[in-house]
């Protein structure tokens, strides 16, 4: 796969309690990707980015949920989540990468 496209299927890491949790007990990482993501590119992106051998992915398909502000009802948009856990030795380091 190209490089450029590559470059684009991160789109920032995902921040939360049980992601936190999952990076200190298993080195499990979360990031939130493009909608057409597989686990082949999004391996390739975080071997690419960060430069860490990844030993598996797990991509998740966030569902909308209702939302409601006074009397309009909406949805919120569908995204991608994608688990990686990198091989023993491998880390990444947040505080010193933008996005």
């Amino acid at each position: 796969m190209k490089q450029e496209r590559l470059m684009h299927v991160i789109l920032r890491p995902y921040v939360s309690e049980k992601a936190s949790i999952g990076t200190e007990k298993r080195r499990e990482y979360a990031f939130e990707v493009i909608k057409s993501a597989t686990k082949p590119d999004v391996r390739d992106a975080v071997e690419l980015l960060f430069k860490a051998k990844v030993e598996s992915v797990r991509i998740v398909n966030v569902k909308t949920k209702p939302r409601r502000f006074g009397q309009i009802q909406g949805k919120s948009k569908a995204w991608k989540k994608a688990y990686v856990k990198l091989q023993d030795g491998q880390a990444i380091d947040f505080a010193t990468m933008r996005f």
